[in-house]
């Protein structure tokens, strides 16, 4: 756990990649879901955030 909250700090690509790859699943989810309008409403905007921040953070250093 430490080693992942180290790199969220330094900005190193494994972490970021897999919070940028947890977001695009919760986004799915909530499109596919028929329960809660709200989540479906943001789920196309979630998906996206999602999508855009793994392009991004793939642009980060390697981990050490």
């Amino acid at each position: 756990m430490t080693r992942f909250l180290n790199g969220l700090a330094r900005f190193r690509r494994g972490p970021w990649e897999m919070v940028a790859s947890i977001l695009i699943a919760i986004g799915v989810f909530m499109l596919m879901q028929p329960f809660v309008i709200w989540a479906y409403t943001y789920s196309f905007i979630t998906t996206l955030v999602g999508t855009v921040m793994f392009i991004v953070v793939s642009h980060f250093p390697e981990d050490d």
